[in-house]
């Protein structure tokens, strides 16, 4: 009796060996036409072979990979998500799915989670920055002024981090420390029109006229859209800084398009007068009380 008994557990546990052996190689089998289908760029094909090798083996850590990422390679984002996180969830201390989930959560705006998944992926060289922009997406301009300080001091030459640091402080009215990241944001290659055109209101409303109007003139020289708002300040800013032709000439432009605008032609005539150019004023105040 108890010979047949250990027969028949014998048996049973050599039928588990061999199917667990049978289900390995088949998921091993699946998984190299996948990749043979993925260096030929054939990426849906490739996500095809890597799904039927996790039928056979779902824990399969390199196929859960090797899927997130053919699926980001066709743009699915979120089915790359659901497979590093189920990598992550096997394999808490692979770094790889970490770093990748900081990132696809950082550019789907899940600042949360990027936030989250930076502060585990302690070796990663991105983490630092990952916590200061997306802190300054949640307005937690502290933590996003701390971070980014700390990665600029390492990667000094990261465009965007510069400006987003000199938005930090603005947001913070910290206008001082704003002025000068806004001043070597804008020289980078990488530099946006808009970023100077912030820099030259910044400037303007601090009272550095010069500056501000040739702030205007880069935006203008990098492409930036000319609209009345724009023009308007950009006319202040020339006849504060004593350019008074081309700074009466974009205030007109302006007026031409708001004849019934009288904040403009009181506030070019105010500012003509504290110029000392009485006649200019005069010029300005005869066409309010034309209006009037």
């Amino acid at each position: 009796m108890l010979h047949k008994i250990f027969f028949l557990l014998n048996f049973l546990l050599l039928g588990s060996v061999r199917l667990f052996a049978q289900t390995t190689d088949s998921s091993d089998y699946y998984y190299n036409i996948g990749l043979e289908e993925k260096n030929a760029n054939k990426f849906q094909l490739a996500a095809n072979s890597f799904d039927k090798a996790l039928e056979f083996n779902p824990t399969n850590i390199d196929v859960l990979m090797a899927n997130a990422y053919v699926h980001m390679e066709m743009r699915r984002m979120d089915k790359s998500i659901v497979f590093f996180d189920k990598v992550h969830q096997l394999d808490p201390g692979n770094t790889k799915p970490i770093k990748e989930l900081m990132n696809l959560y950082y550019n789907y705006h899940r600042y949360d989670k990027a936030i989250d998944f930076a502060n585990k992926c302690k070796d990663c060289n991105e983490s630092v920055r990952i916590i200061g922009m997306s802190a300054y997406q949640q307005e937690d301009y502290t933590l996003s002024a701390q971070k980014l300080t700390e990665y600029l001091s390492k990667n000094p030459k990261d465009a965007e981090a510069t400006y987003t640091l000199a938005r930090t402080y603005i947001d913070m009215e910290e206008y001082n420390k704003a002025i000068p990241l806004l001043d070597s944001a804008v020289t980078f290659p990488e530099a946006k029109s808009m970023w100077m055109y912030e820099q030259a209101i910044l400037n303007y409303n601090m009272g550095f006229y010069k500056k501000a109007t040739a702030a205007f003139q880069n935006a203008i020289d990098h492409g930036h859209h000319q609209s009345s708002d724009f023009k308007e300040n950009h006319g202040f800013s020339c006849l504060y800084s004593g350019d008074l032709d081309k700074g009466e000439k974009l205030l007109m432009e302006v007026w031409s398009k708001k004849t019934g605008n009288k904040d403009i032609l009181r506030g070019t005539s105010e500012v003509l007068f504290q110029l000392n150019q009485f006649d200019r004023s005069l010029k300005y105040c005869q066409k309010l009380l034309e209006l009037d």
